[in-house]
């Protein structure tokens, strides 16, 4: 796997993920460990974790609920402790969200995605920002969605969080480039992944069509024809993180093979 990743050098670099022990963040933390860095990741799943723990028993890994300011507190004190300091920070955790008619989005639902895939990276740029000044600048890199610049019938509240990390990441270069902190966002597409595959079969659901037709649907209105991998993600953090990213800040990247629109 890791012969798949870009070969930058991040020998010491030290990095925060969040929800980095499945899926795009496993990948990311993976990735990002082949290349050098240490590493604290965090997820909600304590068997992620552990499972993580088995196979990259040197990267450091908590069980964390990023959308709890005061766990994320402690996470980041634990981080400190362990790593000395903070270069990156990957803002990656993020839900679904429901797949429902906006008027049939209750309460609970919107909170949770709004909790999960916006005020998480507030939180926790809140404690990295202070580490990653003292170190003399680095990297925040944020997790949007391609549903982040266009709209997503039937998942209103998770593409309003993803467009809202958007202005997050805006706002942030802008504040922290004088203190030599990068702040972008990467907007995945239909990502190879096993979230990709249940937001498809609750989008055919919904509509009442089979999984075949309606992953066809979402696929026919990408240029390449196909999903995106993870390990494609995990080398735009590898090109952010690095000194190749130098003198990118602001922008709002899109990896995800040029989606036309969302189904």
């Amino acid at each position: 796997m890791s012969d798949a990743f870009l070969p930058v050098n991040l020998g010491g670099m030290r990095v925060a993920v969040t929800a980095g022990a499945a899926g795009i963040g496993r990948t990311i933390a993976e990735a990002l460990r082949a290349r050098g860095a240490r590493i604290c990741i965090c997820d909600v799943s304590a068997n992620a974790i552990a499972d993580t723990q088995s196979h990259l028993p040197d990267v450091h890994a908590e069980v964390v609920d990023v959308a709890d300011s005061g766990a994320v507190a402690d996470w980041f004190a634990a981080i400190e402790s362990r790593l000395g300091g903070l270069d990156v920070l990957v803002n990656n955790a993020g839900v679904a969200g429901p797949t429902a008619r906006v008027e049939d989005v209750t309460d609970e639902a919107l909170k949770q995605t709004l909790d999960i895939n916006l005020s998480s990276q507030f939180y926790c740029t809140r404690h990295a920002v202070p580490m990653i000044k003292a170190a003399g600048g680095g990297s925040i890199i944020n997790l949007s969605s391609i549903a982040g610049r266009l709209g997503f019938t039937m998942r209103s509240p998770y593409s309003a969080s993803k467009w809202a990390v958007i202005g997050f990441t805006k706002s942030l270069a802008v504040e922290l480039g004088e203190h030599n902190v990068r702040v972008n966002a990467i907007l995945p597409g239909h990502v190879d992944s096993d979230r990709f595959r249940r937001v498809v079969q609750a989008k055919a659901e919904a509509l009442g069509v089979s999984f075949k037709e309606m992953r066809r649907q979402y696929l026919d209105v990408v240029s390449l024809k196909r999903n995106v991998y993870k390990a494609d993600i995990a080398n735009m953090v590898l090109y952010l993180a690095s000194p190749f990213g130098a003198s990118i800040t602001g922008q709002a990247i899109s990896v995800c093979g040029d989606v036309q629109m969302m189904k």
